[in-house]
């Protein structure tokens, strides 16, 4: 069975990327590099469209009681769709393009001169924000939840510094970056970079991608589906 990393929170993702990944044959590493702390925040009620981008941002305000009124719902990806929808808020915009770009892409017509409100994490791009406002929409963003690294983080940096990791699956700039962040404590950047190369590592979507590679990390998978088990399914397939 091959060995591979994953890296989601530890609120019942990772519990779940690992049955999926025992289920076709793997091994699972499981490594929580997240950990959501949610602000208390809620979206503002005055916008005319307001912006997920994460199940996670759905269901915070699903379980505050947030409702959008006569906003347009938008929701970066189908996870996200149908996290909104499961928490009873109607989507009116989803891109063909899951990511910033493409949600932008596909609102620069419609929000000039109307207010936007993008609810998210922390670490949300500068890409979203910036591209609307270039279209003309008063922009504001919410942080509703911050993505940090757990203190026992970081074991699957070990195994890849051993040359024990048959695959990696990043699922976010921030897996990549928190990985590395693990590997530096422990002194085996280097090293784990080198394991990780000798591995298959995917990510889901193209800035992902890019994050990796612009530190040292050859990236072999990248899914056209922006899901983990789609992310898994492209990475197991190339093993």
């Amino acid at each position: 069975m091959p060995d591979v990393a994953v890296f989601r929170p530890d609120d019942g993702r990772l519990a779940r990327a690992a049955d999926y990944l025992e289920s076709r044959g793997a091994d699972p590493v499981g490594d929580p590099m997240l950990a959501v702390a949610p602000t208390g925040n809620a979206p503002r009620d005055d916008a005319e469209y307001v912006v997920f981008t994460s199940k996670t941002g759905a269901e915070l305000v699903g379980d505050a009681g947030w409702t959008p009124g006569d906003a347009t719902v938008c929701a970066i990806g189908e996870s996200t769709r149908v996290a909104l929808e499961t928490e009873g808020f109607g989507v009116g915009v989803v891109p063909g393009e899951y990511s910033s770009t493409g949600l932008v892409n596909v609102l620069r017509d419609r929000v000039g001169g109307l207010r936007v409100e993008v609810a998210r994490s922390d670490h949300g791009s500068d890409v979203l924000l910036d591209g609307l406002t270039e279209a003309g929409a008063y922009v504001h963003e919410t942080v509703l939840y911050r993505l940090t690294r757990p203190s026992e983080s970081g074991a699957s940096t070990e195994r890849a510094a051993s040359g024990d990791l048959d695959a990696a699956l990043f699922t976010s700039s921030l897996t990549v970056e928190h990985f590395l962040d693990a590997a530096d404590e422990r002194g085996q950047r280097a090293q784990a970079v080198e394991g990780l190369n000798r591995a298959v590592v995917g990510t889901i979507g193209e800035p992902t991608r890019q994050t990796a590679e612009e530190r040292g990390i050859d990236v072999d998978v990248v899914p056209a589906e922006a899901s983990f088990e789609a992310l898994a399914d492209a990475v197991l397939d190339r093993l």
